[in-house]
């Protein structure tokens, strides 16, 4: 068997492309919310270092490379050490299924804007390494050796269990409208029409159950901060809880990236099939608005209630969830049957 060197150098440097993008992305999301929340709360936010503050994220990640590295004494300190990387790597390759534009040609050479968005069963493989992504902040809760991040361990996977269902049913709608698990099928089938305008309740859906699968506001009941002191990440510090902060807005990142393909038409836009070039922009502007959403959730609404959080996971989202898969097959068969 031969291997193609041109196939393993490209797949290579699109890797490292959306490796250096995530890491990029994880910098300026943080920067993005923080002036996102300043502004609606009436303050101005990071402003002094560099020209409109676009330095604050370097001076952020200095200021954590020279952070002294505790361990707690009575902690597991190669789980400890773990953990950390457990929850990030999910988030750095979850995304390679996704396609960021239409093909376009390098040299006589037809390239495909994703890592592996050809992958006829990418769905499943998102959906796959999201539900790895709880083990590592499982075993950072409780290798920290301390209640506090113990219960946000546990928290974390409680909620997880409750609405990973409800997320995974939510990608049955643009499956059955693709007729593929593809995700490059999926998008290159919303090119006349996003699949949102046939499956609102599904992208509703798909929004409530991945906030809550990051742990964001109003879902985080794993770090509560005026409970639990910041949760299962209470006892890290320095680089070690750099990718814990980089694993929670990579997958924002991931989400939103997933969710404007599964419903907002991913890369198509006016002229994409002229300029190709322009299907990343549209892209990257459908995420800003997802993370731009998130952001403002976290703004206004006050946190849930653990058992109210647990009972609209089961008793609300589930069963809506299921409505949805029913009814959209009832409509795919109608009109394509």
């Amino acid at each position: 068997m031969t291997i193609d060197l041109a196939i393993v150098a490209e797949w290579a440097l699109k890797s490292l492309i959306l490796i250096v993008m995530l890491v990029t992305g994880f910098a300026y999301l943080t920067f993005f919310e923080r002036r996102v929340l300043a502004r609606m709360q009436v303050r101005i936010g990071p402003n002094r270092a560099g020209p409109m503050g676009l330095l604050q994220p370097i001076a952020d990640g200095v200021k954590l490379i020279f952070k002294e590295e505790l361990i707690p004494d009575k902690a597991d300190k190669l789980v400890f050490v773990l953990a950390p990387v457990i929850t990030v790597i999910p988030a750095l390759i979850i995304l390679a299924v996704v396609p960021f534009g239409p093909p376009i040609e390098i040299a006589g050479r037809v390239v495909h804007l994703g890592v592996a968005d050809g992958l006829n069963v990418g769905v499943l493989y998102i959906m796959a390494v999201a539900s790895v992504a709880v083990y590592g902040i499982a075993l950072a809760g409780w290798s920290s050796n301390n209640k506090y991040a113990l219960l946000g361990g546990l928290r974390s996977t409680a909620q997880m269990v409750s609405y990973e269902i409800a997320l995974g049913l939510s990608f049955i709608g643009p499956i059955l409208l693709a007729n593929s698990m593809s995700m490059r099928s999926i998008v290159q089938a919303q090119e006349s029409w996003w699949f949102i305008l046939a499956q609102p309740i599904g992208f509703m859906i798909f929004l409530i159950a991945t906030v809550a699968e990051v742990n964001r506001a109003p879902f985080d009941m794993p770090e509560a901060e005026q409970e639990l002191a910041a949760g299962y990440h209470v006892e890290y510090s320095g680089m070690k809880f750099a990718l814990m902060f980089m694993a929670e807005y990579d997958k924002m990142i991931a989400v939103a990236a997933i969710g404007a393909s599964l419903f907002l038409g991913g890369y198509w836009g006016p002229w994409v099939d002229r300029v190709p070039l322009l299907g990343p922009l549209y892209l990257f502007l459908k995420v800003v608005a997802i993370l731009f959403l998130m952001i403002w959730m976290r703004a206004t609404l006050p946190r849930l209630r653990y058992d109210r959080l647990m009972a609209f996971g089961w008793k609300v989202m589930l069963p809506l969830a299921l409505v949805n898969v029913v009814l959209t097959a009832v409509l795919v068969i109608a009109i394509g049957g």
